[in-house]
């Protein structure tokens, strides 16, 4: 099953006709997201090409994002993946409290594959803490994507979008539960 992503309603972007995202949890402390942007997209902006390194502030681009968090408590786990193969991943004790860069995550393999009228990144991880602590339970998922076109606006889309400005950080975001050892891919579930 592909999960689709919705622009919030404050900041349409006609140029992206869908964005999914296809979701692979088939060995325990694993993780692989394709995100699927189609539409437009040369009036993108996309940032440059760079080292695969940790960077702060890659949300202020075109970015794309995963929240990850075990049925245990408040605490998540929040990924940053740039189109650049730049990345970050930070540590929340709770809503928006406690952030700390989790150094517990490896660097990611991200891959950028372009087509006429799509761009995809494909990102593989081997996650930490949040990963080992439910590897044999479900993940809650809040899946997300910020867009910026070649004229600076930006665009937000996600899973859900709590009521308000775009926040994706916020428990409504958390809208798929992702089995351990399960491939949602656009053919359907399969273990």
């Amino acid at each position: 099953m592909r999960l689709p992503l919705h622009p919030h309603p404050d900041t349409p972007c006609p140029i992206v006709d869908s964005i999914s995202v296809d979701v692979v949890r088939a060995v325990p402390g694993r993780l692989m997201l394709t995100y699927g942007i189609a539409g437009r997209v040369d009036a993108i902006r996309w940032p440059v090409p760079a080292a695969p390194v940790r960077t702060d502030g890659l949300w202020r681009h075109t970015c794309c994002e995963a929240f990850l968090r075990g049925d245990d408590g408040e605490g998540y786990l929040e990924l940053n993946l740039s189109p650049s193969t730049a990345w970050a991943a930070w540590r929340f004790d709770s809503y928006r409290r406690g952030m700390r860069a989790a150094g517990d995550v490896a660097a990611p393999a991200i891959r950028i594959l372009r087509d006429p009228g799509r761009v995809t990144l494909r990102a593989t991880l081997t996650l930490g803490d949040v990963a080992t602590r439910s590897a044999d339970a479900p993940l809650r998922l809040a899946l997300s994507v910020v867009i910026e076109t070649i004229d600076g606006r930006l665009s937000y889309w996600a899973l859900a979008h709590p009521p308000g400005r775009p926040d994706f950080h916020h428990a409504d975001g958390f809208a798929a539960a992702l089995p351990p050892g399960t491939a949602w891919t656009a053919e359907g579930v399969s273990r």
